[in-house]
């Protein structure tokens, strides 16, 4: 479907807080909305001018917001005055606009944009990256016309809550992993093991693995190789710590190549944020997943939890996650390529690989049902064969 009538009525606005979690799925859809015809527009708060992408070359505004949750009394009320301030500036950006759609991709960034659609009668969508509705979202999502989810959600949408599972938009680089079928390791070849920690890195990887590893047999260590994403001020400790124990070992603060060493490994051992879950599922991969244990909502346990329930990864709590825990569990892993092979496939059976055109699908399919029906608060509509799963409403 592309976009037709007048400048006005192609504008859709993006709107997210300025974390990659929730940045990269909306440039993945900018990038698909601009290939239909339409003109996306970004609202976010001051983080979101740092990202590249897409997202660094459309039109884009800034608005007040900030965070309530584990501040102070005081800080709450900062918090909650940014918001309010918020509002009236995104309400007075889309009066002007005046958008055909706003997609909100959470985080607190997108409360005042998605409340001020609200607030003016804009068809509005939310997308939600996590298995646990965000608290942004979860605010606003029995307001809204859809509520697109990447994953089925374990805890129960607000009532009159339309669900549509879309999947979440990810890197088509990484998509493309999806045709280089995944091989596990054979009897005394090499193994490649990648290590993600998220964008800060994850100290518990630069603790742990390497006193894992000085605990497998040696017949098995010396045939692994491992790329670990390491915090900068990590970097020497957990090189010599690798060292000690006699492995090969690749560390960088980032891999600009992810989908390189994606393809190429044989397990990936990261943190479950929910662009990690999509992307290991896609490219069809088997991981270990160890979830961040503060995370809001528990939201990282609940990604894994998804994703181990079919049998397409192993999950470990950080708490159970020690040297001898995982010594002996990599010992399982790689010495049995069949259960790779195995968890591979359910990783990708798991997928939605066309999550960015599903999303897009639900965004156009919206805006075309308005222009019929003006009046309809929640316009009934059945999106193209192709990128539809059944709409599912809220317990």
């Amino acid at each position: 479907m592309t976009a037709k009538g007048n400048s006005s009525q192609n504008i859709i606005i993006l709107t997210a807080g300025g974390t990659g979690g929730h940045m990269f799925p909306a440039d993945a859809l900018a990038k698909e909305l601009i290939a239909q015809g339409y003109r996306p527009v970004l609202i976010s708060d001051m983080r979101g001018s740092i990202y590249s992408g897409t997202l660094a070359g459309i039109e884009s505004y800034t608005v007040k917001a900030k965070g309530l949750a584990g501040r102070s009394i005081a800080g709450r009320l900062q918090g909650l005055f940014a918001l309010i301030i918020g509002f009236f500036q995104a309400r007075k950006l889309l009066a002007a606009l005046k958008p055909a759609a706003v997609v909100g991709f959470g985080g607190y960034a997108s409360f005042p944009a998605v409340s001020a659609a609200l607030s003016l009668g804009i068809p509005t969508v939310i997308h939600e990256q996590n298995a646990v509705l965000g608290r942004a979202n979860r605010l606003v999502a029995k307001h809204v016309n859809r509520v697109c989810i990447s994953f089925e959600l374990n805890r129960p949408a607000p009532k009159n809550t339309y669900l549509e599972l879309t999947g979440l938009p990810i890197r088509t680089t990484i998509a493309d992993v999806r045709n280089t079928k995944y091989i596990p390791p054979a009897t005394g070849k090499p193994i490649r093991i990648l290590i993600l920690g998220g964008s800060q890195g994850a100290r518990i990887f630069s603790d742990v693995i390497p006193e894992a590893v000085r605990r497998l047999p040696d017949s098995l260590k010396q045939r692994i190789s491992f790329s670990q994403q390491c915090r900068p001020e990590e970097l020497d400790r957990t090189h010599a710590a690798y060292e000690q124990v006699g492995a090969h070992v690749q560390l960088r603060v980032f891999f600009d190549n992810v989908p390189d060493l994606l393809r190429e490994t044989h397990l990936l051992i990261a943190r479950s944020g929910a662009s990690t879950v999509a992307e290991v599922s896609v490219a069809g991969r088997p991981s270990v997943l160890i979830p961040l244990p503060h995370a809001t909502d528990d939201h990282q346990a609940a990604n894994a939890k998804a994703l181990e329930a079919i049998g397409g990864c192993w999950h470990i709590p950080q708490s159970a996650a020690s040297p001898e825990a995982l010594a002996n569990h990599l010992t399982e892993l790689l010495t049995n390529p069949k259960a790779m092979a195995q968890t591979a496939d359910a990783a990708a059976a798991f997928a939605i690989p066309d999550a960015t055109r599903r999303l897009a699908s639900v965004v156009t399919a919206l805006i075309q049902d308005e222009a019929s029906s003006q009046n309809t608060k929640h316009p009934l509509v059945t999106p193209p064969p192709i990128s539809a799963e059944p709409m599912k409403r809220g317990d």
